[in-house]
């Protein structure tokens, strides 16, 4: 029998138009390897904007809907894990906002996949569940936009480094999440290039020498992890886009707190939601 940490859970978001394998399979996989249960939560939006409860036929519909997604949400697990420990729970309520409420201890990590929306509908459609998610979640946000790359060997996971310390805290998740995976750690600082090219690199040896203090700490932490440091010149979500291509995840940290509708997300972040090729993960401060 599975000892579980504490309480702690990974909680799965569950979209009833779009029972994203790839999403269960990375989270049941997570949620096995922490020794930790799976709550599956699926929100069932209001049909019209009340604050009553909604007993209209159509919302009725909705939640049996919803019911009969979690029970093929659950056996999905089952059959990826059977030794998985699943709670599901059936919500009323806005996705983006009830996930939300979710993020707070115990969740260790939420998971969800994407929509693949345009930025203006993931923005401001209240359909939209990466993005605000992303900026207001109070644990780590494990979007699934594309598989991890798990052929690639040996395998690696991608962290993007600048030099605050939200991507500080990213490196210490991405070393945790490597030493779980028996992976190695690639460290990228992105140096964007100004608008009138200067001429030489001067910078390069103080970015060089700031990213190998940000991996110091957790290198130390972790010794079995294999790291490699890397800085680029060129536009941060176009470079780490391009080294998601092989990697089982690129991990990210987040700025200031956000906001709901995810506008203060960062263009980085959300640019990585639209462009990476794994799953994108954001640390918060």
């Amino acid at each position: 029998m599975t000892a579980f940490d504490g309480g702690r859970q990974i909680v799965v978001g569950i979209d009833p138009l779009d029972p994203s394998v790839p999403t269960l399979a990375w989270a049941a996989d997570e949620a096995d390897r922490r020794s930790l249960p799976l709550r599956l939560v699926l929100a069932v939006p209001p049909v019209h904007d009340t604050q009553h409860v909604d007993s209209s036929p159509h919302h009725i519909s909705l939640q049996a809907q919803g019911r009969e997604a979690l029970a093929a949400a659950s056996e999905t697990v089952f059959r990826l894990t059977p030794e998985a420990h699943v709670v599901t729970e059936l919500v009323d309520g806005q996705p983006a906002v009830v996930l939300c409420r979710r993020t707070t201890d115990p969740t260790r990590l939420i998971v969800v996949g994407s929509r693949r929306l345009g930025y203006a509908a993931e923005v401001l459609s209240t359909r939209s569940v990466a993005a605000p998610l992303s900026a207001q979640a109070h644990c780590p946000v494990v979007v699934v936009r594309s598989p991890e790359h798990t052929a690639q060997r040996p395998a690696q996971l991608i962290v993007g480094v600048d030099g605050s310390e939200s991507s500080r805290k990213a490196v210490r998740f991405a070393f945790e999440e490597a030493d779980l995976r028996h992976a190695s750690v690639h460290a990228v600082w992105v140096w964007p290039r100004p608008v009138i090219q200067a001429a030489g690199e001067t910078g390069r040896e103080e970015r060089t020498r700031l990213l190998a203090d940000m991996v110091a700490e957790s290198s130390a932490r972790y010794p079995d992890v294999g790291t490699t440091q890397e800085v680029r010149r060129g536009h941060p979500v176009e470079e780490l886009a391009r080294a998601s291509s092989a990697a089982l995840a690129v991990v990210v940290g987040r700025r200031g707190h956000g906001g709901y509708t995810g506008m203060r997300l960062g263009s980085v972040v959300h640019g990585l939601l639209h462009r990476a090729e794994c799953p994108v993960i954001t640390v918060p401060r």
